[in-house]
């Protein structure tokens, strides 16, 4: 039996002048998952997020969110979410506990409930030691879990977090998604968005967005899977150039390039030792090649080229 819807969306579009930002959206995320928006700068999560948020309204399309609809009960909404953009209000002239203290307001929490939950939100994001500290000394990644702990004071169904690892250390990074377990574990929905690929591969599902439209959503294994055409990784002392010439041969459907390595797509298996081949003959040595399952970029790369 499937779990109930906590977000759906039909047709949702929002278009600035003559730029669309979000086209037709149309998905749905389950009560208790953790839902991934995937895509680069510009590609419109940032606008889905405040639209599902009821902070922005559609030009066209609906969505509801824990029952209820954007257009018409945006104020419900808002009682039931707990959204961290990617600037989060913070007030870094005030300390961990009054900044806390001030979402509480903010969200009319009762004071006799305060207590125990501002209590266990500094034990959940490890902020209990610097619970007197101005949130203007904090790192970025203390910031970012102050933002969490202030998102989550009034307990919302559904937790919206815009890029919240961006720009981030990676230490942070786990830690952040250690606490995002933690809620997922006591049933809050997650909907976050991210531009690192590698943050899709911890999702229940993803969608991967471009342009204003989604191109796929899955589980993560699925859509590394959809490629159904086999890929090889290839290893060179000079993988910039040898994307170059990889890319006019036929046969190639998409090259992605990481470090020292080429992920190359291939429309057919056989053509591997002819790109080998050529390339020797243009004076670029491969130290080595295998065939890989293609990662969640690579499938990104290979949709948008394609």
């Amino acid at each position: 039996m499937n779990n109930p819807i906590a977000i759906t969306t039909s047709g949702l579009t929002k278009i600035f002048g003559k730029n669309t930002a979000v086209d037709s959206l149309t998905l749905d995320v389950e009560k208790g998952e953790l839902f991934g928006l995937v895509g680069p700068d510009g590609s419109g999560k940032t606008t889905v997020m405040r639209i599902l948020a009821a902070i922005m309204d559609p030009t066209m399309g609906d969505a509801w969110v824990a029952g209820h609809s954007i257009r018409k009960e945006s104020e419900r909404i808002k009682e039931k979410i707990g959204y961290m953009s990617q600037r989060f209000g913070l007030y870094e002239d005030l300390t961990v506990m009054e900044n806390i203290h001030f979402y509480a307001d903010l969200y009319e929490v009762p004071a006799k409930d305060r207590p125990p939950r501002i209590e266990r939100l500094l034990g959940f994001s490890n902020l209990t030691p610097f619970k007197n500290r101005l949130a203007g000394k904090l790192s970025g990644g203390m910031k970012q879990k102050l933002g969490l702990a202030c998102a989550l004071i009034h307990t919302p169904e559904i937790l919206f977090l815009d890029e919240p690892t961006n720009g981030v250390d990676p230490v942070s990074r786990r830690d952040f998604w250690r606490i995002l377990y933690d809620l997922l574990r006591e049933g809050v929905t997650i909907f976050i968005s991210t531009a690192y690929l590698d943050e899709a591969e911890r999702c229940t599902r993803v969608g991967l967005m471009h342009k204003g439209r989604l191109l796929m959503k899955d589980k993560p294994l699925q859509i590394r899977m959809s490629l159904g055409m086999p890929m090889i990784e290839l290893l060179s002392d000079n993988a910039r150039a040898a994307r170059e010439i990889v890319r006019g041969i036929d046969g190639v459907r998409s090259v992605s390039i990481y470090g020292d390595r080429l992920h190359i797509s291939l429309i057919r298996n056989e053509i591997k030792n002819t790109i080998v081949s050529l390339l020797g003959k243009s004076g670029i040595a491969v130290k080595g090649s295998r065939e890989i399952v293609p990662s969640i970029e690579d499938v990104f790369i290979s949709k948008v080229e394609g």
